[in-house]
Parts: C-alpha cells; sequence; structure tokens
C-alpha cells in the first residue's frame, strides 16, 4: 500500500473519529440532567449571559453554597448593576457575592476560580454556565483544581432550548464551535494529568434541569 493511501485511510479515520466524537458531544450537551438537590462551599457562575448570574443568585439563596464568585465580570460593569441582574437584596449580594474582573476568557475563569477557591478554603463548587459551555468549563476547572470536587449545573440558552440542534443551523454551527474549543481543553486536561500525580477532580452529576440563558 502506498503512502498516500496510508495518510488518506489515516486522515479518513481521524475525520471520522472527529464527526462521532461531535456528535456524542452535541447530544451531552443537549441533554437536561436530573434533578438533583445538592450542596457545595461555594457557587462560581462564568459571565455570559444574564440568567447564568440569575440562576446562581438563585443558588445562593436557596443556601446551596456559602459565596457566589461571577467570574469574568466586564471591567465596566459595576455592583449595582450586577445586583439588578442577580435578583438578590442588597444585603445579601453584599454579604456573599463576590467579582472577578480578571478573566478574559474560559481559562482565565479556572485561574480566577481557582485564587477564590483557594483563599476561601472551599473543596467543593457548583459550577454554572450556558450547557454547551459547560464540558469545556469542567475541563480548565478540573485542570487548575485537582483536588476540588465541581458540581455542574449547566443553563440552556434560549437558541439552544428545546431544539433537535442537526435540523438548526445556527445551533449546529455553535456547538461544532465549541466542540473544536473543548477538544484542546480537554487535552490540556489529560497532559497536565499525566505530567503529576494522578489526582481525579469529582465532577457530580447536575444540580438541576438547564434554565434559559
Amino acid at each position: 500500500m502506498s503512502l498516500r493511501r496510508i495518510l488518506i485511510g489515516f486522515t479518513a479515520g481521524l475525520l471520522a473519529l472527529a464527526g462521532f466524537g461531535f456528535v456524542l458531544f452535541a447530544n451531552a450537551v443537549m441533554r437536561e440532567p436530573e434533578v438533583q438537590n445538592v450542596h457545595a462551599d461555594g457557587i462560581v457562575v462564568l459571565t455570559g449571559g444574564q440568567t447564568r448570574i440569575a440562576e446562581a443568585a438563585r443558588l445562593l439563596e436557596e443556601k446551596r453554597g456559602k459565596r457566589l464568585l461571577i467570574s469574568g465580570v466586564n471591567q465596566k460593569t459595576g455592583r449595582p448593576s450586577l445586583q439588578r441582574i442577580s435578583g438578590l437584596d442588597e444585603a445579601t449580594f453584599n454579604c456573599c457575592v463576590d467579582l472577578g474582573y480578571q478573566a478574559q476568557n474560559t481559562i482565565g475563569n479556572a485561574d480566577e476560580t481557582r485564587r477564590w477557591a483557594e483563599a476561601l478554603g472551599y473543596d467543593s463548587l457548583i459550577v454554572v454556565t450556558a450547557s454547551y459551555h459547560m464540558p469545556r468549563s469542567l475541563a480548565e476547572l478540573a485542570r487548575e483544581m485537582p483536588n476540588i470536587d465541581l458540581v455542574p449545573h449547566p443553563v440552556a440558552p434560549d437558541g439552544l432550548r428545546r431544539k433537535v440542534w442537526w435540523l438548526d443551523a445556527t445551533a449546529a454551527r455553535l456547538l461544532a464551535s465549541e466542540y473544536v474549543k473543548f477538544l484542546p481543553a480537554a487535552a490540556r486536561l489529560v497532559i497536565a494529568r499525566g505530567m503529576s500525580p494522578w489526582q481525579a477532580t469529582s465532577i457530580t452529576a447536575s444540580s438541576g434541569t438547564p434554565r434559559k440563558s
């Protein structure tokens, strides 16, 4: 068999594997998780949609965690605006909500969250973000915090909620874009675990049904 045929076959195999992986990824992030009444030391929400913040605030009100970190806040957004978005009363917001202004992307969210959790001595976190963004977020957070239990709480954006993704071009493009971003994040996690003594971050079942974003 010629080298050219070997390369063509290898490339075709990789493309088929990537395509199969994408279907698994898309189906996983579109699936509604089981409703569970879970608790953790803290709650972190990765910015990107107002409903994410409101949902994280609801979890705080229900005392699912002691404090809430809003990670990746825009430098121009002040506490009063975020309080209005959260729906929390002023006393609760001032008491138990911390704002992170340093993160510019998901890797930055993970670093910002790690420093916050370490400062407070937390061993477990509920993670709130969009359902399609959750796998990449968990990969980056687990790489930064191998000893902290992560509880995913996905929020379903309006553009994906109750849609058959393979019949909707916009949804399919969004999921494909996120899948491409997820792959290097997963690779970084595998490499990080391989270069250090294995410390398996616990990622538990989701804490609730996805909300609108």
